[in-house]
């Protein structure tokens, strides 16, 4: 799956959960940059999920720590 289409998907599904309107880049940070709390990302990565039809497993969920991660595990599970 093409990588710039992947993050446009996942920009759309971001909106609601980007209260503040932060300006998103691949070193965007969700804990930092986002102020995501623990049950902001699992109700966003629950969206990417089904959007994309793919599970995002906990041990994955750690290591992705902002967009362009966030952005290339999607695609990596893609395939």
């Amino acid at each position: 799956m093409d990588r710039a289409a992947t993050a446009d998907r996942i920009a759309a599904l971001i909106a609601p959960f980007n209260k503040k309107g932060v300006a998103i880049s691949d070193a965007t940070t969700f804990a930092g940059d986002l102020e995501f709390d623990s049950l902001t990302v699992m109700d966003f990565v629950a969206a990417i999920e089904d959007e994309f039809d793919i599970i995002i497993s906990m041990n994955q969920q750690a290591e992705i720590e902002n967009w362009g991660q966030l952005v290339d595990a999607v695609v990596k599970l893609k395939g």
